[in-house]
């Protein structure tokens, strides 16, 4: 059921390292198909699986610490689950698919559950916890998502969006583009991860790929760098790689946040208090500690939740570190006696 994994990937030109994608099944034991129901009747079905941005690396590196079974779930628009109103990306909806998921997945009595959330997924997590849509819920954890910060980060959103490129030629374009721009500065995390964000074109002038996106692109290059022969120069090259682009199936970003703004200011204003609020207790990772807010700040020094903070790290904390996050959370459920160790970890 994941489609394009198993192809065979050209190494990019000049290209040193690897920026082939892995497959999810390293990471993880399954894949389900999880249909739910809601007023409309059956129109989810949810992929738990490895596509969602959020654990990848840290799923292997969580398990091999303490006793426990992880679920990564692919969020509406995300990676493979299909909806009827893919584009409904409110926090209300959103909790509310986290909370069918797991009673489909376990019924009446689901075992106890700890949510782990990035960025907007973090929220997510948030506001489903508030709402008590999860009843056998025994921790929360926010990774890198502060009111305060998202806030004043979604004025220049747009801007940031744009600049993303529109298109890649390749998953292994993608992948390198990941790492390049910093967006994810672990090259293994980015060849699991980047696989469930972007998603194959369906034609060389859909919507998502118009034809002048299809004739005008892709792979930015220094424009310092040479090539192999030492002769010819780097517009020569990209116009090579311009023709072979549009003999390719290119790949786009799978959701379109810039259409998503609608619901930003839903998703985090006043998501500190909300954590906060939350009687269960609460971890929060971050990349750097000038992200708290005045809210959170308070609330950390009157030990309302713990914190770490893991500095050298992107926004995407858990994908640049992923063995220094797993060590957080395996302690963290461990000196709540929410778990046992395993391995002979010392937490």
């Amino acid at each position: 059921m994941i489609h394009g994994l198993s192809h065979k990937f050209r190494m990019a030109p000049g290209a040193g390292r690897d920026f082939s994608p892995v497959l999810w099944s390293q990471y993880f034991e399954s894949m389900e198909d999880v249909v739910v129901e809601n007023e409309t009747g059956k129109d989810i079905s949810f992929f738990p699986d490895c596509h969602s941005h959020y654990e990848n690396l840290s799923v292997s590196a969580i398990i091999s610490r303490i006793q426990c079974r992880i679920v990564a779930l692919d969020l509406r628009g995300h990676g493979e689950t299909k909806v009827r109103n893919p584009e409904d990306l409110s926090a209300e909806t959103m909790s509310k698919d986290v909370g069918n998921v797991v009673e489909a997945l376990y019924g009446d009595l689901p075992p106890p559950i700890m949510l782990i959330g990035h960025s907007m997924g973090g929220a997510i997590a948030v506001h489903t916890a508030v709402a008590n849509l999860v009843p056998s819920l025994l921790g929360l954890c926010m990774i890198d998502v502060v009111e305060g910060t998202a806030m004043d980060a979604l004025n220049s959103m747009q801007n940031f969006l744009r600049s993303r490129p529109k298109t890649f030629k390749s998953l292994e374009n993608a992948i390198e583009w990941s790492v390049k721009s910093g967006q994810i500065r672990n090259l293994e995390s980015a060849r699991v991860s980047m696989v469930g964000q972007v998603k194959q074109c369906e034609g060389a002038a859909s919507p998502e790929c118009p034809k002048a996106i299809v004739e005008g692109i892709i792979e930015e290059e220094e424009e310092e760098e040479e090539d192999d022969e030492g002769g010819g120069s780097v517009n020569k090259r990209k116009k090579e790689d311009d023709t072979e682009t549009k003999k390719e199936h290119l790949y786009t970003w799978r959701i379109e946040l810039a259409k998503t703004e609608k619901y930003w200011d839903g998703w985090f204003r006043g998501l500190s208090n909300l954590f906060l609020s939350c009687p269960t207790p609460k971890l929060l990772l971050l990349a750097g500690v000038d992200r708290l807010d005045k809210d959170l700040t308070i609330g950390q020094m009157q030990g309302k939740f713990q914190m770490q903070v893991l500095p050298q790290c992107g926004h995407a904390v858990h994908e640049d570190a992923p063995d220094k996050v797993a060590e957080a959370v395996a302690t963290f459920l461990i000196r709540h006696r929410f778990t046992e160790p395993i391995g002979g970890f010392q937490w």
